[in-house]
């Protein structure tokens, strides 16, 4: 009697499609570009559209560190006018005390300085993008994945195999 026994086979089958040629970025050359001037590795990248939103943040991330530096010598003023002696000198906030004067000093200015560090955060960002969009982009994304499962039946070492077949193409 003949021994029969179960296999499951799993097969692989990987294609690489020739219709479109994909231009090969250099990360490297992309990372140096965008530390030389933000955007330009994606300039390189031909990400043209990522340009906007790139110097777009800048200008909102400038616009409240401005504003945030305006608030801060704006109480730092009238916490002075409010701790000299000169009578001629107001305090514009006749309602804050010297303590709350000095709270909304220090909130402004740790607000500002928060934003500043953000700054240079936003920067390594856009230097990490070119970086990465420079390697990626070589990825293959075409959306031919199909699984193909048929029964098989094999003869090794004068055994006969039965089993199931499952072929994933992607």
């Amino acid at each position: 009697m003949r021994n029969i026994i179960f296999l499951i086979i799993i097969s692989f089958h990987c294609s690489l499609s020739q219709e479109k040629s994909l231009k090969v970025y250099n990360p490297k050359k992309a990372t140096k570009l965008s530390a030389i001037m933000p955007g330009l590795g994606q300039v390189y990248n031909k990400q043209y559209w990522k340009l906007p939103v790139i110097y777009g943040g800048y200008a909102v991330i400038g616009h409240y560190i401005k504003f945030n530096n305006d608030m801060y010598h704006e109480f730092k003023n009238a916490l002075t006018y409010e701790i000299d002696d000169n009578i001629s000198t107001v305090n514009p906030f006749p309602n804050f005390s010297k303590n709350s004067l000095e709270r909304n000093m220090d909130f402004w200015r740790r607000n500002r300085d928060m934003l500043i560090i953000f700054t240079g955060v936003y920067y390594l960002l856009n230097i990490v993008d070119a970086h990465i969009f420079a390697h990626l982009n070589e990825f293959d994304t075409n959306s031919d994945l199909s699984i193909k499962i048929e029964p098989n039946i094999k003869k090794i070492n004068s055994n006969n195999l039965v089993g199931v077949s499952l072929y994933l193409t992607f």
